[in-house]
């Protein structure tokens, strides 16, 4: 998704489902216009990610993914496109870039062995 699919989808998500003029007022001022809108969750229709109902002459939004549905797809290829596939070579970025504590890894290595 583009950065603009991205912010749409949040909406969306954070809304479960709505109408155009729901999505549209969700967002902060100032507000999208409702063209722009009305176009990104077409095109997020044809990729698969929302899916439209006809209500009389109104159209209502769902999306098809989660937003941890999609976050996990988004994390895999970002790890795959970037880091060889490997999230060791992630966390091993994270930490050489001191973006992550020692702390946080010790958190997380508790967690895994949960």
């Amino acid at each position: 998704m583009t950065k603009a699919e991205e912010q749409v989808m949040h909406q969306l998500w954070s809304l479960g489902a709505a109408f155009l003029r729901e999505i549209v007022d969700s967002f902060e001022e100032p507000k999208p216009h409702q063209n722009t809108i009305a176009t990104i969750l077409k095109t997020l229709h044809n990729k698969g990610f929302v899916e439209i109902e006809s209500v009389g002459r109104n159209h209502f939004y769902k999306p098809t993914i989660s937003k941890s549905g999609y976050s996990k797809q988004f994390i895999k290829g970002l790890v795959k496109d970037y880091y060889k596939g490997s999230f060791r070579e992630l966390v091993s970025f994270f930490a050489k870039e001191k973006e992550i504590s020692i702390k946080e890894l010790e958190d997380i290595l508790q967690q895994l062995k949960k």
